[in-house]
């Protein structure tokens, strides 16, 4: 409230997919009773995520691992072949390297471990929307510590190519990079797919990997 005038925030709508009915209610009702958040659905397993978020669709979707049936990873890729604006963040107790790169690389923007603290789960739902990456500092130390530098190599980027990845990586979102470099949201977007097919990646996260292992920028 400033000046008595009432901000208008748009609305954050999240699905929330998680076996455990205890922390599925919790993660619930976390966001029913929060200014500018709204759960839009809840679901037990993959597969009736799989079968009808399409009918309500959410911004982000926070995402359980270990799942009766198909498997957390294994719905984010399924999902998000079907869905490319929808954000995905995993939520879950596994810390892992080989789960949380298996996680991006099917297309989650984030990974969390589920004893975030609520403030800090929802600041990270909506950078998520933003066009952001968040991670718990453990998980990102991990992200980080797997980084290694080898010869430069070009993959025939452009110039406002080599721009956008640099400012990926340097941890900017859509709308930041849009507003560094004077172009829309969408533009951003469209410079993004052609780095991913040339650089041969499915997601931001291993774009940001494959640029700092192979010294691409």
């Amino acid at each position: 409230m400033i000046y008595g005038i009432r901000l208008y925030r748009e609305m954050t709508r999240v699905a929330i997919v998680e076996d455990k009915r205890d922390i599925r209610e919790g993660l619930k009702n976390l966001l029913d009773t929060s200014d500018g958040y709204e759960c839009t659905e809840t679901y037990s397993n993959a597969e009736s995520a799989l079968a009808s978020i399409g009918q309500n669709l959410p911004d982000v979707v926070l995402m359980d691992i270990e799942l009766p049936g198909i498997s957390g990873i294994d719905c984010v890729r399924l999902l998000s072949s079907e869905y490319e604006n929808l954000e995905f963040i995993m939520l879950t107790v596994y810390s892992d390297e080989e789960r949380i790169f298996s996680a991006l690389k099917a297309g989650a923007c984030g990974y969390l471990e589920k004893n975030v603290f609520p403030t800090a789960l929802l600041n990270a739902i909506q950078e998520a929307k933003e066009g952001g990456a968040p991670m718990t500092p453990k998980i990102a130390r991990k992200v980080i510590s797997s980084f290694k530098v080898v010869p430069k190599n070009g993959y025939d980027l452009s110039p406002r190519e080599r721009e956008v990845l640099g400012h990926l990586c340097e941890g900017a979102n859509y709308r930041q990079i849009a507003s560094k470099l004077f172009i829309s949201k969408n533009t951003v977007r469209f410079h993004l797919k052609n780095i991913y097919k040339k650089l041969h990646v499915n997601s931001k996260y291993e774009a940001v990997i494959k640029a700092n292992k192979e010294g691409i920028l």
